[in-house]
């Protein structure tokens, strides 16, 4: 287990594996500086992928019994870290409970809150670089390599009946792992949509190609998997073929960043749009800071831009 030591200054966790190669260590305390959070500061606790539950639980309890630990990020571990402490929150927000993660823990009241934030920070990455009426106009498919919880968030914002026909024409999700296709099989049962889905059991990079060369044109085609960042590699193999046009997004920003490298590769020549992770980095951040701190931080307009501007100073992103 973890040591735990309580903490003598407002403090936000990052929950995550690599934490400390982050580029959030060097931009927090330029942020907190920014927006007013006298003395705050930030720390890592890394687990391994999939870790014993009762390191997640000792985690979530010495941040709910310490007066100064006043949240966390909780990345890659969303998933695990729910249903090892779902009974140790006071509130769970809607979103949470559906889609059965944990990517933010607050506290306000004396309660211990658990919150899914993902669907707001990839919605609002998604919708700045896609633009209005995406799929309504390119009529596209959406791909989502990797089922954890950024991709439930994902389809989750990109799925549903009130976008009023602006979704993917069809949804292909991939993993390495049935009961994470069980899981979002199950969140998309409560969803009210119209678009069919289809769930790939991937083992092997040739599944994800494969899927690939079936996407129309423009379609949108994301790492989710972590892969690139967490572990080495990519979830497609050095054959793989984009569709023309499509938009291919990498919620990587740091690390062996392969898959950005295979579509690099062929955007010239198919016309590709590449996106790595740097804005989504943004989104997620500053709304989990926002919740933690009960701060209004902007999700666009000048302020939202000299945060942008700020941590891209402060991190020096691409040596990060």
């Amino acid at each position: 287990m973890l040591s735990y030591h309580p903490a003598t200054q407002p403090t936000l966790y990052f929950i995550g594996v690599t934490t400390g190669k982050s580029s959030i260590m060097k931009v927090f305390p330029a942020w907190a500086d920014y927006l007013g959070l006298k003395d705050a500061v930030i720390k890592g606790i890394d687990f391994k992928l999939h870790d014993d539950p009762a390191g997640y639980r000792e985690a979530v309890s010495f941040i709910r019994e310490d007066p100064l630990s006043l949240g966390a990020l909780v990345t890659t571990h969303k998933i695990d870290l729910f249903q090892a402490c779902g009974d140790m929150f006071d509130e769970i927000d809607p979103l949470a409970q559906l889609m059965g993660e944990t990517s933010c823990i607050s506290k306000r009241g004396g309660k211990l809150i658990c919150h899914a934030k993902d669907p707001i920070s990839s919605g609002l990455a998604i919708d700045g670089f896609l633009g209005a009426r995406y799929f309504g106009r390119t009529q596209a498919d959406l791909f989502c390599i990797g089922a954890g919880g950024s991709t439930i968030a994902i389809t989750w914002h990109l799925m549903r009946a009130s976008r009023e026909g602006d979704v993917p024409t069809r949804i292909f999700v991939s993993d390495r792992s049935g009961d994470r296709l069980d899981e979002i099989r199950r969140v998309h049962a409560q969803i009210e949509s119209v678009v069919p889905v289809e769930y790939v059991l991937a083992p092997q990079t040739e599944a994800n190609d494969d899927v690939l060369r079936s996407l129309k044109p423009c379609s949108l085609v994301i790492n989710a998997t972590g892969l690139g960042k967490d572990s080495p590699g990519s979830p497609l193999s050095g054959a793989c073929e984009f569709p023309e046009k499509s938009v291919v997004w990498d919620l990587n920003y740091r690390g062996d960043l392969i898959f950005l490298d295979q579509a690099r590769r062929q955007q010239q020549s198919g016309d590709l749009r590449v996106i790595d992770g740097w804005t989504y980095f943004l989104h997620g951040w500053t709304q989990v800071i926002a919740e933690v701190f009960t701060i209004d931080i902007p999700a666009t307009g000048p302020s939202f831009d000299r945060i942008s501007a700020i941590a891209l100073e402060a991190s020096e992103r691409r040596d990060a």
